[in-house]
């Protein structure tokens, strides 16, 4: 019986069968990425066979640890090691492709020989050292999705590279990158005499812990773990995977609304036959089973079909994911599981509700019912034409309508104001300076590494007065796993000034560290107290104020400590340049970017737009509101279907009358239009209660500082009459098509 009743009403179940398959898809996708980080790093640090890994304590992942590589030859002269190595991890820009791991290692490594070269020859080879420039070992999954081969060139930002062999390992993420000598990945990201981490083989097994013992004592600023343990504390994956349950918790809203709407109009509809069936025997559980089963089997045949679409999403971007460590082989048995959960979910959050409200019919009263709008009395809104009475009579549709509306709209918007609040933040970090630079070419700008030879050519320039050197980075503390943002300041440059000093005084020397307030108090540390970062010990000499909420998550150290503490000598993350007359700020910003190769410099005013980190967000703000149009327009497109069947008499009469088809065309449209300008409205006030919402999360609720521009009311307008649109589009079309005769005879 659910069957038929499903395959009675097509057109309904078929939308509502999509809106959920592609939220579904969306989970897929995102998961499988997630997925495909963490199985890289288990892959990496597992099929190294090293018995534990000398890092950087705290680090947010492998790429941004700095451990000095002049301790290798004393880690190996310790009587309990047979082999130890270094490896230098960075991601970068690489021919297109925004994302690509390099791994460097030393040419008489022993991790050298889980690569098993499938064409041409090793990195310590003849061929490698006889090449004409420098050696490249390509995997074979970034082989084949940039068409290289033996003998081909790779640019690598300025540095060309030659691809003198072709390796595999079984791990995704490091058959998507490329392997190189040790000192050329420390030139090319800037960490001279520096490695990620080292791994280390024990002579015999027995003798783990006299090694631990003697490490800590030997260099008590490092952490030792096993490889284990130490991929289990990557970040990236976890954060991809949060965003996995927001898209999903967005999917069961939306998608929930939908199947409430669909459920609750099949309800409605088949108000008499549900009366005949309590007539003749039926109990209220087993019209309540009905009703929930024909949600369920909605909801997983849209599950079904969403995990078809993930891996037919994955298949035909194959190419591009494949750089992220993902395939089709990242979707999990727990990643299928979780995809199960939000079906179940939906089948729960929209068939609950129209299944008690079948359940609870009485027989007499559902017989009696004669369908229409609202099986009785006719009830007309106090202002507007057909459109507003016709949406008004139907008060429960329209509302859950609007409820999806506002919802998709709202979650868009919220988004928008946090990150454009974000980057407001970001412009603060000019301090007044007309000019930014940063490394060219750079996946992101946290990778930037400026060298200060760069910044003397700056100041050197006749239109420039001052030149400060900001590095940044961020750990995770590891009592409390709150994200720690170091900043790197000259005390004797101008840029450090902007920062008020609400207690104690400002930085001065090494080893001290001004915290932020929120931090410090997050902390309960005051002036004169230490903290350790990084296994590095700080003393708090001061407490600042800066107003911005994520300056103040962290705090502010010496341009070496920060150097020291990256692993980056005499690097920096970006300039900040102050010029003579502001009108000379354009000439300046040319002159930068033609005569610095390495440099990119922008006005501060652009800086943030043009940022790669910006950029990948706003396109990824762009993917999840079309994501959310389909879902939500979907869902109206159902709505308008249902209330064009309902009004097919109705319908008939006005054509009978002389209703030409752009007149119904018009007015149903008229009808979506209005759906989506008032859930768009609501869409706006359920986004300033995202945003409330999230300020209530300790210190990262604090960070936040959403901004309300025009341009994000206008895209919430935008994107509400869109979804009003595309849902109103067909059933307009399909109203236009209907025959008077047929129509008035419809029952």
């Amino acid at each position: 019986m659910i069957t038929k009743n499903l395959i009675r009403r097509r057109g309904r179940t078929l939308l509502t069968v999509l809106g959920i398959s592609i939220g579904v898809a969306a989970i897929i996708s995102l998961g499988a990425l997630a997925n495909g980080l963490e199985a890289g790093y288990d892959s990496m640090l597992s099929g190294s066979k090293a018995d534990l890994v000398l890092s950087q304590p705290d680090a947010f992942d492998i790429s941004m640890s700095a451990v000095d590589e002049e301790i290798g030859q004393a880690v190996l002269n310790l009587p309990e090691v047979v082999d130890a190595s270094g490896m230098l991890q960075g991601i970068v820009q690489a021919e297109g492709v925004p994302y690509f791991y390099i791994f460097g290692f030393p040419e008489d490594s022993f991790l050298l020989g889980r690569f098993d070269i499938v064409e041409g020859a090793g990195l310590d080879s003849r061929q490698a050292r006889r090449s004409r420039g420098r050696p490249l070992l390509l995997g074979s999954a970034a082989a084949e999705a940039m068409n290289k081969g033996v003998g081909d060139t790779l640019r690598i930002f300025e540095s060309v590279f030659r691809i003198v062999g072709i390796y595999q390992t079984g791990g995704t993420l490091e058959d998507s990158g490329a392997v190189i000598r040790l000192r050329d990945a420390q030139s090319l990201l800037g960490r001279t005499r520096q490695v990620s981490l080292y791994y280390v083989r024990l002579r015999d097994p027995d003798l783990r812990q006299r090694f631990i013992a003697r490490a800590e004592r030997l260099w008590p600023d490092l952490s030792i773990s096993s490889t284990e343990e130490l991929a289990n504390k990557q970040q990236m994956g976890d954060f991809m995977r949060g965003y996995v349950w927001a898209i999903a918790g967005l999917a069961i809203v939306i998608g929930g609304v939908g199947m409430m709407n669909a459920q609750l109009m099949s309800v409605m509809e088949r108000t008499r036959e549900i009366g005949v069936l309590r007539a003749v025997g039926w109990q209220r559980w087993r019209v309540l089973v009905l009703i929930l089963g024909e949600a369920l089997a909605v909801s997983l045949a849209g599950g079904l079909l969403g995990i078809g679409l993930g891996f037919l999403g994955l298949w035909a971007f194959s190419d591009v994911i494949v750089f992220f460590g993902a395939t089709t082989s990242s979707i999990s048995p727990g990643l299928l599981m979780q995809a199960l959960v939000v079906v179940l979910g939906l089948a729960l959050v929209g068939g609950l509700y129209p299944a008690w409200r079948a359940a609870r019919l009485q027989p007499i009263e559902a017989l009696r019912y004669e369908g229409g709008a609202s099986g009785g009395q006719v009830r007309r809104a106090p202002i507007g034409g057909m459109a507003t009475q016709s949406l008004w009579q139907r008060t429960g549709r329209t509302a859950l309508t609007l409820a999806a509306i506002s919802i998709t709209v709202g979650a868009i918007i919220a988004l928008e104001a946090t990150v454009r609040g974000a980057a407001e933040l970001i412009r603060n970090l000019s301090g007044g300076a007309e000019v930014m630079v940063r490394q060219a070419g750079i996946a992101d700008t946290s990778f930037s590494a400026l060298d200060e030879r760069i910044g003397e050519r700056i100041s050197a320039m006749p239109e420039v007065i001052d030149v400060s050197g900001l590095l940044f980075t961020a750990t995770v503390l590891p009592d409390s796993g709150t994200i720690f943002v170091i900043m790197g300041y000259s005390p004797q440059e101008r840029a450090i000034q902007r920062f008020n000093v609400a207690e104690g005084e400002r930085i001065s020397t090494n080893h001290q560290i001004m915290l932020g307030r929120m931090m410090a108090e997050a902390l309960d540390k005051k002036v004169g107290d230490s903290i350790t970062l990084g296994g590095g010990r700080y003393r708090v000499v001061g407490i600042y104020e800066s107003g911005v909420g994520w300056e103040e998550m962290g705090g502010i150290v010496t341009l070496r400590d920060a150097q020291r503490y990256t692993g980056r000598p005499r690097k920096v993350t970006m300039y900040l340049v102050d010029v003579k007359d502001p009108a000379l700020a354009p000439a300046v910003v040319e002159r930068i970017n033609a005569r610095i190769q390495d440099a990119h410099a922008s006005l501060s005013g652009e800086f943030v737009e043009q940022m790669p980190d910006m950029q990948a967000t706003d396109a990824m703000i762009n993917g999840i509101s079309v994501l959310a149009i389909i879902v939500g327009g979907l869902g109206v497109m159902n709505t308008m279907l249902m209330s064009v069947l309902e009004r097919t008499r109705e319908i008939g009469v006005l054509r009978a009358v002389g209703w030409k088809r752009r007149a119904i065309l018009s007015l149903i449209l008229r009808e979506g239009l209005l759906l989506g300008v008032v859930g768009g409205l609501a869409g706006i006030l359920v986004a300033f209660g995202l945003v409330l919402l999230m300020g209530q999360s300790p210190i990262i609720g604090e960070a936040l500082t959403p901004r309300w521009e025009l341009p994000v009311f206008l895209r919430a307008i935008v994107v509400a009459l869109v979804l009003g649109l595309v849902g109103g589009l067909y059933p307009a079309f399909r109203a236009t098509r209907l025959q008077p005769v047929e129509a008035l005879r419809y029952e």
